[in-house]
């Protein structure tokens, strides 16, 4: 049984989303005869060589100094207004 024609009036907000659907469904190609896929890229950049960063050790008295160093430069950093920070 279908169902009879809708005149203009009767166009409701469920028959516009389908048409816009059914648009852009109709512009898709399911053509799959790329010579790569999306797993087929991700595989080769892990093939590429990338090499982890590995920092040498510190020691304690000189990731404090890091630290002494990083939180000297924050305080000096002079007056920011926009960055959110309050002492």
């Amino acid at each position: 049984m279908s169902e009879p024609k809708k005149g203009p009036e009767d166009f409701d907000e469920e028959d516009l989303i389908r048409s816009e659907f059914e648009s852009i469904v109709s512009g898709l190609s399911l053509d799959e005869s790329a010579p790569t896929t999306y797993l087929d890229d991700l595989d080769r950049i892990d093939h590429e060589g990338f090499i982890q960063p590995n920092p040498p050790r510190q020691t304690p008295r000189g990731f404090f100094a890091l630290a002494k160093r990083a939180i000297n430069r924050w305080l000096n950093r002079g007056y920011h207004e926009d960055d959110g920070a309050a002492l």
